[in-house]
């Protein structure tokens, strides 16, 4: 395996994205586990960035970050069976999750998946995409009362845009519906619990054994799911009645298991609301707004996007054919998806001893792929660290690209809504960036955490001003 040659940078001298350092030297078990409480990110060894595999140990199981592409590739692509998801993973999401297909394994994933997909087929984006295009709609004239130069959240700002994505293309409602609102501010106080750091997770229990929660997981999980269970019922009583949208969670609900002819039961069905809301909501909110923040970084590619919008896009009517002229702005937000990726780690089990790299792996060991060190390893990236939406069309970008992006996963796991995701994210930000100049406020520089999703430590913060006409260069 060879390393990417060094090349001379082209945005030399420019300001590199915010990344956090990474600790240094070995530390104790407990001592991981605060750092990995105060963030996933900085409790990992800085050395993992050039690593192609490193072991971890405990004296309860053993982990190996793997950054070796044809590792990676054995676990997503050719044997993704044999490394399912793990159990110490399961702990930490069930209260909220359940036994959804983001957390489940074997037969149960298979048939899930199998009623699953056929609600993101390519046909059916164009079909969920005017629900995407009113919440990007709204999203701008909601702003309106805040774009006066002052400084505005922007995280929480993309949180609300994309919860209001899922429930118009999910369940056909807007988020300022009753339901909606309650679910918005659950999920945020969901995410604020840490229900992967769990110690729980860490002791070599066996599965049959009670898993304890903090108060705070256990009750905002709760909170969600009676939510989502009233959603469901609601939708049940509409498919009954003839009268239910034709969005996706009527989709999914009335498709059978082509193998047992049967559906979803109403609990099935929470499940995986859950999951489209947390995969759906938290990753997109995250991934929109470091991309803007990306774009206040650089004013230069913001004045792109905005360029490219302009032409591309009329607010007053609905074309899905838009989507295809925002080349620009899909490249900015596939950048960003590589900085930033919203799920930074995966993490499988060994279901049986292997061999990576000469090195012998037990059994039930962990196995991590990082897209959050694999998306910037030094020996496979060129200017890893910097922002370059240009680096794609490049051949070394392209084979970099195939062998250490995986911000969606890969293989028969990989996000059954990954197209759904880019086409969000591309409209979105052109939407906004069409309409707004997103400016950087200086002193308050984002730092990435990474907890259920990769976010900022104290939120992203800029200023937002309407973008006149002559701001925008043919």
């Amino acid at each position: 395996m060879q390393d990417v040659p060094a090349k001379s940078c082209p945005y030399a001298g420019l300001p590199l994205p915010p990344k956090p350092g990474g600790r240094q030297g070995r530390v104790g078990v407990l001592a991981y586990f605060r750092l990995f409480r105060r963030d996933i990110l900085s409790a990992q060894p800085r050395h993992l960035f050039r690593a192609w595999m490193a072991e971890m140990r405990t004296p309860f199981f053993r982990s190996y970050l793997c950054n070796d592409p044809e590792l990676v590739d054995l676990v997503l692509k050719q044997r993704p069976l044999d490394f399912p998801k793990s159990e110490r993973l399961r702990v930490g999401l069930k209260p909220l999750l359940g036994e959804s297909i983001f957390i489940t394994n074997g037969a149960v994933w298979a048939r899930q998946r199998r009623i699953i997909d056929p609600a993101f087929e390519g046909g059916r984006l164009r079909l969920i995409f005017p629900a995407m295009w009113d919440s990007a709609v709204a999203a701008v004239a909601r702003l309106q009362t805040v774009a006066d130069g002052r400084p505005v959240e922007v995280e929480a700002e993309a949180s609300h845009l994309a919860m209001d994505v899922i429930f118009r293309t999910l369940f056909s409602v807007p988020i300022e519906d009753e339901t909606a609102s309650a679910a918005f501010a659950a999920f945020r106080a969901h995410q604020q619990a840490q229900p992967l750091a769990n110690i729980a997770a860490i002791l070599p229990f066996p599965r049959w054994v009670p898993r304890f929660h903090s108060r705070k997981t256990r009750e905002t999980a709760r909170t969600i799911r009676d939510l989502m269970a009233q959603l469901t019922r609601q939708r049940a009583a509409q498919i009954k009645a003839g009268t239910a949208p034709g969005d996706l969670a009527t989709k999914i609900m009335t498709t059978p298991d082509p193998e047992t002819g049967q559906c979803f039961t109403d609990e099935e069905m929470v499940d995986q609301v859950a999951i489209f809301f947390l995969a759906g909501h938290e990753t997109s909110a995250a991934a929109l707004a470091w991309a803007l923040y990306l774009l206040a970084l650089y004013p230069d590619w913001q004045d792109k996007v905005a360029a490219e919008a302009t032409t591309a896009i009329d607010p007053a009517r609905i074309y899905f054919s838009a989507l295809s002229k925002l080349r620009i702005s899909r490249a900015v937000f596939r950048e960003t998806l590589r900085l930033y990726p919203p799920v930074p780690m995966y993490v499988r089990e060994a279901a049986q001893p292997e061999t990576f790299r000469t090195r012998a792996v037990k059994r039930g060991s962990q196995i991590i792929l990082s897209p959050w060190h694999l998306h910037r390893h030094e020996r496979l990236w060129d200017n890893p660290d910097g922002f370059d939406p240009t680096r794609f069309d490049t051949a070394e970008g392209k084979q970099s690209q195939r062998d250490a992006y995986i911000p969606f996963s890969a293989g028969a796991r990989v996000c059954p809504g990954s197209a759904f995701a880019m086409a969000e994210g591309t409209l979105l930000l052109s939407m906004l960036v069409r309409a707004y100049r997103f400016e950087l406020i200086p002193g308050r520089e984002p730092m990435p955490v990474a907890q259920l999703t990769l976010r900022a430590r104290d939120g992203i913060y800029l200023k937002l001003t309407p973008r006149l006409p002559r701001e925008t260069p043919e």
